[in-house]
């Protein structure tokens, strides 16, 4: 599946910092190390709706992420999927008498649009679940092999992940049983499931369905790949038996990546699957949870159908930290393109304040678990003084551009 165009990241003067990320499992920041190269896994779209400012924000937090990385002289490796065949893609497409591959194709090509104007970096590989079921169905074979994962007896195909081989479930989303029993049910999980072995194991495959689509699956017989280990078997597969960032929204901790860990683990025998799981907040809209059900989405084609700048978007969403639930308002994305303005004004300055302060102070800012309010503080900072006439420094507007630009992923 193709990804969307990249864009030239400026190279700053100086080293970059180590990053510090909070790790949900441990829950606490801890340093961002990876040995040679660095990779990151993020889960993608469920491409049944646009874009909206909850997968925007998401993403820019990886973004971050990645140009943390790059900035101190890293490689990376960063995946993405999109699961263009799931039970919400089908709901869509028949709620709307509609092909779901055109739907898919249609909102995933609209997703990319969004991601090119957001500035994001695309990622080294963008695959969908499609693509890759023979690679699942076989590591599902494995795990029926292995006594990890079961056959249910009802004639159905289906076959579900005994939790029980993985004696660390919960390690990564720090749950009481009590908590994720009634968490699953909210978040695709189908505890009362006659057959299971427990409530809280998850499918791996669905077997056939007269009117759904399937694909062949070996042993499995027909059918397709449950939500976990889609993400499990792409990673594992483009990224290695361990990964440096497993990411996503933090209404994936439970049960999607606390599953899609427990698969990797089972399958390679390495934990922890990833060294950092990390998870970004939800967005709401004036105060109250933004979410399909209630129809207050706010999507980013809108927004620049309605030519709002999209660097003002993307400096509204990092304005408040990444791992805090926040809300969207309009006064939120005025204060946005006023400080947008504001940058573009500094920057077109003959000259201003110390450029390599500024480089040093956003730097370690954002080591410290991606700070970006407190990065944006030292910017504004330092445009202030600029357009205040200080010109201490004929370098410092271009580097103040390529600073925001290199490590925030605002252009201005």
């Amino acid at each position: 599946m193709e990804s969307w165009a990249g864009h030239e990241v400026p190279r700053l003067p100086g080293e970059g910092s180590t990053l510090g990320l909070y790790d949900s499992a441990r829950q606490r920041v801890q340093p961002s190390r990876p040995d040679g190269t660095a990779t990151m896994y993020v889960c993608g779209i469920t491409p049944y709706d646009a874009t909206h400012l909850g997968h925007a924000a998401t993403m820019i937090t990886f973004d971050l992420v990645q140009r943390m990385w790059r900035d101190a002289g890293l490689s990376v490796r960063y995946v993405q999927n999109v699961t263009d065949i799931d039970d919400p893609l089908l709901e869509r497409a028949n709620r709307d008498g509609e092909d779901w591959k055109v739907l898919a194709m249609r909102e995933t090509a609209l997703f990319r649009e969004d991601m090119e104007a957001l500035r994001i970096i695309p990622p080294a590989h963008y695959v969908g679940a499609v693509e890759s079921i023979p690679d699942i169905a076989e590591k599902v074979e494995v795990l029926l092999k292995d006594g990890a994962a079961y056959r249910l007896d009802d004639g159905t195909g289906d076959v579900y992940f005994d939790i029980s081989a993985a004696p660390r479930f919960g390690y990564e989303s720090n749950l009481s049983r009590a908590e994720m029993l009634e968490i699953f049910p909210e978040r695709g999980g189908d505890p009362d499931r006659a057959g299971k072995r427990d409530p809280l194991d998850p499918l791996l495959w669905r077997g056939a369905r007269e009117g759904e689509p399937s694909w062949p699956g070996g042993e499995l017989g027909a059918g397709r790949p449950g939500w976990h280990i889609e993400c499990a078997v792409v990673a594992l597969n483009l990224l290695g038996d361990q990964i440096s960032v497993q990411g996503g929204g933090n209404d994936l901790l439970f049960p999607h990546h606390e599953c899609s860990a427990a698969h990797a683990e089972r399958l390679t025998g390495q934990t922890p699957f990833a060294d950092h799981y990390v998870h970004a907040g939800m967005i709401g809209l004036d105060g109250e949870k933004m979410s399909k059900s209630r129809g207050n989405l706010v999507f980013v084609s809108r927004l620049r159908a309605d030519r709002v700048d999209p660097m003002a978007v993307r400096l509204a969403l990092i304005s408040g930290h990444y791992r805090a639930d926040r809300s969207w308002t309009d006064d939120l994305l005025t204060t946005a393109e006023q400080r947008l303005d504001r940058w573009r004004r500094a920057a077109a300055a003959p000259a201003g304040p110390s450029g390599a302060e500024l480089v040093a102070g956003v730097r370690a800012r954002l080591a410290d678990d991606l700070d970006t309010p407190g990065a944006l503080a030292l910017a504004d900072a330092w445009a202030d003084r600029a357009l205040a006439g200080v010109a201490d420094d004929a370098q410092a507007p271009k580097l103040f551009a390529d600073t925001v630009d290199a490590l925030l992923g605002v252009r201005l």
